[in-house]
């Protein structure tokens, strides 16, 4: 846009864009020729059911501070939250992307939260000319789709597989490692940034099934004994992470857990129990959400009664971002992709400046370590990029 910035300060989306008259005006400056900004709508995309369905939960919280808040703010012109449950599965996405593009006072959508799924949607998203933030879809692959509408909040795996890599070599020093993954877009595209980095420290390599169609997982677990390591890397998500790590420790294999993003939630804990858990390392191209700026997190815990989680604040800066357009006059699909293009602002999580693909721009990257210590997923320290 090349306007002056939208500033997140207190957790409130302040907005020198437009001066004068209200978003509900009709014929002035700050309303593009699509109508009223009133009854506008912004999706969240993910999974809010099912078994990955806590990482969603964290985001779609996120998502809706922000529209309460913007609501609040602009009561005489309120935005509507429409929660599109995908599961997480890329089998479901297409369908969903459709009944968001066929709503058209939809405007724009924060997710899709998977990589799978979003590469299942981008290409309808993209045809309908719809806009789409995701806050952790982290697949490199998807920037280089050819989509206009895809922009990531984010860094991607090949910030964080490496990270993650780098964490295993340098606080970890270990000498042997072996890496699993669950075959998904995600896991898979991480495991392999992990192992580029690793180089010969890999001993060993194998795939389950994510997804919740795999729970016994002791065919690898024989294998990672054997081996010896002194650290193993999963690539996948929480729930089969969690089996995985509570069946190596059965088995008396006390090399910790190094996992992505998407195991860094507390659902995690749970599967694997919480003895097994401890001393697990997560990496996450995010800061960790008690360094939020503003009132971040105690807005968020008293609307949603629980504490910010993973994503939680990336979630809520990239509706932030949707409702600063729609509040600017954005009121065509086509406006507020613009809008987002060329947006340069602050938020809550960190700063938001895109590139070619819809990147998040590398500068403003960061990769944290978490360690579960006491039951619980608490920051250790953030990962050097190099």
């Amino acid at each position: 846009m090349r306007q002056k910035l939208a500033r997140v300060i207190g957790g409130v989306a302040m907005l020198a864009l437009v001066a004068g008259g209200t978003a509900c005006s009709s014929g002035g400056d700050e309303e593009e020729a699509g109508g009223s900004a009133c009854g506008s709508k912004i999706a969240f995309f993910g999974a809010l059911t099912g078994s990955s369905a806590a990482l969603g939960i964290n985001e779609n919280n996120g998502v809706k501070l922000a529209v309460d808040k913007y609501n609040k703010e602009n009561a005489d012109c309120k935005v509507e939250l429409v929660e599109l449950d995908s599961q997480g599965s890329p089998d479901q996405a297409p369908q969903l992307a459709q009944k968001a593009i066929d709503d058209t006072k939809l405007l724009g959508v924060v997710g899709p939260a998977y990589s799978g799924e979003s590469e299942a949607a981008g290409p309808l998203f993209n045809e309908a000319g719809l806009v789409t933030i995701t806050a952790s879809a982290t697949n490199p692959t998807l920037a280089k789709q050819g989509w206009k509408t895809f922009f990531r909040a984010v860094g991607n795996d090949l910030s964080q597989g490496p990270a993650a890599g780098n964490y295993i070599k340098s606080v970890l020093k270990a000498d042997k490692a072996y890496v699993i993954d669950d075959q998904s877009a995600y896991g898979a595209g991480l495991a392999d940034e992990v192992k580029k980095v690793l180089g010969p420290v890999v001993v060993g390599s194998d795939k389950v099934q994510g997804e919740g169609k795999q729970t016994d997982f002791s065919a690898v677990v024989t294998k990672v004994k054997a081996a010896n390591v002194k650290a193993v890397f999963y690539g996948g998500y929480y729930q089969e992470a969690g089996l995985i790590r509570k069946q190596l420790t059965a088995a008396g294999v006390t090399a910790p857990l190094i996992a992505g993003d998407g195991v860094n939630d507390g659902g995690y804990i749970t599967s694997a129990g919480q003895a097994a858990a401890e001393g697990t390392i997560l990496t996450c191209p995010c800061q960790p959400s008690t360094e939020a700026r503003g009132t971040f997190a105690a807005d968020y815990k008293a609307l949603n009664g629980v504490d910010p989680g993973t994503y939680s604040d990336t979630a809520y800066d990239a509706a932030t971002i949707l409702l600063a357009g729609i509040k600017a006059g954005k009121t065509t699909r086509e406006g507020l992709l613009e809008f987002v293009k060329s947006y340069s602002g602050e938020g809550v999580a960190g700063n938001y400046k895109f590139v070619e693909g819809g990147e998040l721009d590398p500068t403003q990257v960061k990769v944290w370590a978490f360690k579960v210590k006491g039951g619980k997923v608490v920051p250790d320290q953030e990962i050097p990029k190099s």
